[in-house]
């Protein structure tokens, strides 16, 4: 085989292997649409997985090589949101202080959604609204942040330079920050608010607010 001949296989090759992972994501996508449009419209428990494959025409099998159950169908796409907030706070100068950086990787996080444009903006909006009105949800929910905060803590700590183990302060700091958030989220839930600009901006006014609040009470 001649090196051009070569190359071109190895071009074709990675043509191909493009190509299935764009299909594989387009289906990945479409079942997740598929199952956030149902649970909206009849309820999370309600919703069956048959009828969730039904509406993008796949089997179950196909189902399972994307998600174990219902639950990572929501779950799936906030962990991948976390993951951003974790490149983001990573990706953050050293020296910041600690809430600083972690309401600005949040605000990568919003402001990523916000960007990629309108059909990400909408999963991020149903997604929101099945968490909230879905006590099923809610111990998924809580485990997932549960996690993610000791990763954050572990961030926080490396730029205090402290052991996160024997040191409360960066539990103490991811603590403030996540109720600072819950309340923002809450609020957007509560007035029906779920577009991520606007969801942003609500954070915005939370953290000022908590800022202005805790340096009140000490």
């Amino acid at each position: 085989m001649t090196a051009a001949a070569a190359n071109d296989g190895r071009a074709l090759s990675g043509t191909l292997d493009g190509l299935r992972e764009r299909k594989k994501q387009r289906t990945r996508v479409a079942l997740i649409d598929a199952a956030l449009d149902l649970f909206l419209a009849q309820g999370y428990e309600a919703t069956t997985i048959d009828e969730i494959v039904a509406a993008v025409d796949v089997s179950q099998r196909t189902f399972f090589r994307y998600f174990a159950t219902k639950e990572d169908v929501v779950m799936d796409t906030m962990v991948q949101y976390d993951q951003i907030l974790l490149d983001a706070l990573a990706a953050r100068p050293p020296g910041e202080k600690p809430l600083t950086a972690l309401f600005a990787s949040l605000r990568v996080v919003l402001q990523d959604i916000a960007a990629s444009g309108p059909d990400e903006s909408a999963r991020f909006r149903k997604i929101h609204q099945i968490v909230e009105t879905t006590p099923a949800l809610v111990h998924g929910h809580m485990a997932r942040h549960k996690e993610t905060e000791k990763v954050l803590a572990g961030g926080v700590a490396r730029r205090l330079g402290v052991d996160p183990e024997t040191d409360l302060r960066p539990l103490l700091i991811v603590a403030f920050y996540t109720a600072s958030v819950r309340v923002a989220f809450e609020d957007c839930a509560r007035h029906e608010i779920w577009d991520a600009p606007t969801v942003a901006a609500r954070v915005e006014e939370s953290v000022a607010l908590a800022h202005a609040t805790l340096r009140d009470l000490v």
